[in-house]
């Protein structure tokens, strides 16, 4: 009881509207609880999402610890973890998620091993001469004895058109007896058309990631600098949520939950389609 009592006693002080840093002796600066308060890396994120750290981020726990994944301490960082300042993220949908997350029978975990959350990270290339803005989408994936990240799709508008397929009447076809002549008539598709995608299969999707890649070994491309990066969760059943980092005063920064979707039938399948293809 007296843990739990401290626990919740030390949130409630450092999310309070306290004055400015005070200084200490020469050379140190008092924390007034924002730098406490602050989810400074997204691994961090990780400990107090799961309450594997404690609550002035100083000490790291492990299953044996007392306080490893203690109810309390969750209860109070996941009251954190939000973007209490700009999202539109109701109370009740926190207040249901939390419930879940925090399930007696059931309580759910974040794990940076497993599968079910992207990268989404936004960059700048030069593309032939001219800047271009790069979306990458990426993965955790095991490699060997240990683990890596890979660029599991690319987001880049000058490649969008380079491959609309008519469809209907306008879609030029081989006829259906062009094995009857040895396909001589691949001339019409090879030679004559600016469109030799309209010859493929109606499930034909290009790999831009490919194109991408060739494209850079082409030195048509060559990278500048990362833009931005937020973050894509499944792990949670039944529920999305995306996480920013936030810059700004007061206590309410660093990597936070911007977004928060309860996912009902064919909602996860709906939404990793639009963090895949943005269109």
């Amino acid at each position: 009881m007296r843990k739990t009592f401290l626990i919740i006693a030390f949130f409630i002080a450092i999310i309070s509207n306290v004055p400015g840093q005070g200084i200490g002796s020469p050379g140190t600066i008092k924390d007034d609880g924002r730098f406490t308060a602050s989810t400074k890396q997204l691994n961090q994120f990780f400990r107090r999402f799961n309450g594997e750290e404690s609550v002035d981020g100083t000490v790291r726990f492990y299953p044996g610890d007392s306080l490893y994944r203690n109810l309390p301490l969750r209860k109070g960082f996941l009251s954190v973890l939000f973007d209490n300042q700009t999202s539109s993220i109701s109370p009740d949908l926190k207040n249901q998620f939390t419930q879940n997350v925090l399930s007696d029978v059931y309580p759910h975990y974040l794990n940076f091993h497993r599968e079910g959350w992207y990268a989404e990270v936004e960059t700048a290339f030069l593309f032939k001469g001219k800047r271009e803005k790069v979306t990458l989408i990426m993965k955790i994936q095991s490699e060997g004895l240990g683990y890596e990240w890979v660029i599991d799709q690319v987001i880049f508008d000058p490649f969008k058109n380079l491959f609309n397929k008519p469809v209907g009447d306008g879609k030029d076809f081989l006829h259906p007896l062009s094995h009857e002549l040895g396909f001589m008539n691949l001339r019409r598709a090879f030679q004559d058309s600016n469109l030799p995608e309209s010859f493929t299969a109606n499930s034909y999707k290009p790999d831009y990631l490919a194109i991408f890649l060739y494209e850079m070994k082409q030195n048509n491309l060559r990278f500048e600098t990362v833009t931005g990066l937020k973050f894509h969760f499944f792990q949670i059943q039944g529920w999305y949520f995306e996480v920013n980092q936030f810059n700004r005063p007061g206590f309410n920064t660093g990597w936070l939950i911007s977004n928060l979707v309860r996912l009902g039938p064919g909602d996860k399948e709906t939404i990793l389609k639009y963090i895949y293809d943005q269109e």
